[in-house]
């Protein structure tokens, strides 16, 4: 289980699913080819033959003050597009309790967006219905991203693959949700910032606390990037993104800001180590661990 320390705050990754190869449905660009060709990304992010190493995980996020879940993967028991993800039954809460983190004790669940991979453990399956996993938390989301999947939803003939029906819907309904800004302030260490392109109201989280070592940063990313290989080719979108421009313009933005500064990136699909530091690479970058 990987943790990393941040000034005061302590960041936990909770696996969920990981894969080797298959994810070009995710990342169409990348061929083993293509990616072969990029040395830096093995052995960590992909293997000899060129195919990419992608995770789903949870990020729990400790301050002082809260627990915090970034981003809560896809969920047991929920019947999805995609058969690998489709009718789960994992030890995620299991895992999370381990790691000293029952879903009870969690203050608040933060989506950077609400892709099916992003929103399945906000509710788990009890007697037949969809309830809150989290009962005691706020759900932060942001508000132009949960009014365009509301509307989605509205306009959609078959609820039963929706991740909004069974995974956002319930806990708005249970009176747990939050509708924030997409620069919300969530506590003194934990801020939310707009990086868009992949939805109308992505998200990335960023942390910032004092320490021995004086002020600490770190990012979880959310999906404006999906794998490290966007840092060499940051034109490499996704069929799943909303403004595939936007996407790229946001990745070329944030690289350029995070390479050479001390800021610890926190891949949400990065395999193992998963977090690393943005450097320039000739006119692209690459991620160092």
């Amino acid at each position: 289980m990987l943790s990393w320390q941040v000034g005061a705050v302590k960041i936990t990754r909770i696996l969920e699913l990981e894969a080797t190869g298959g994810t070009r449905f995710i990342l169409p660009q990348a061929s083993p080819e293509a990616v072969r060709e990029i040395g830096w990304l093995a052995p960590h992010f992909a293997d000899e033959a060129g195919k990419l190493k992608m995770s789903i995980h949870a990020l729990v996020v400790e301050t002082p003050g809260a627990r915090i879940v970034v981003d809560t993967c896809i969920g047991n028991d929920k019947q999805r597009d995609i058969p690998t993800w489709s009718g789960l039954q994992t030890r995620f809460l299991e895992d999370l309790a381990a790691a000293g983190y029952p879903r009870e004790s969690i203050d608040v669940v933060l989506c950077t967006h609400l892709h099916v991979d992003h929103v399945g453990w906000n509710t788990m399956l009890v007697d037949g219905r969809w309830v809150p996993t989290f009962p005691n938390a706020r759900y932060l989301l942001a508000r132009t991203e949960f009014d365009y999947w509301r509307a989605e939803e509205e306009a959609a003939q078959d609820l039963s693959r929706s991740p909004f029906h069974d995974s956002v819907r319930p806990v708005w309904e249970a009176g747990l949700v939050e509708l924030v800004e997409t620069t919300h302030q969530v506590c003194p260490e934990v801020a939310l910032e707009p990086t868009l392109g992949h939805t109308p109201g992505h998200v990335s989280v960023r942390i910032r606390s004092g320490g021995p070592k004086g002020v600490e940063d770190a990012l979880i990313t959310g999906d404006f990037i999906h794998h490290p290989c966007q840092l060499t080719h940051p034109e490499w979108d996704t069929p799943a993104d909303y403004d595939g421009a936007a996407s790229t313009e946001t990745r070329r933005r944030m690289f350029g800001e995070l390479a050479g500064t001390e800021t610890l990136v926190i891949g949400t699909h990065f395999s193992a180590p998963t977090a690393g530091h943005v450097v320039a690479d000739g006119a692209v970058w690459r991620l160092v661990v």
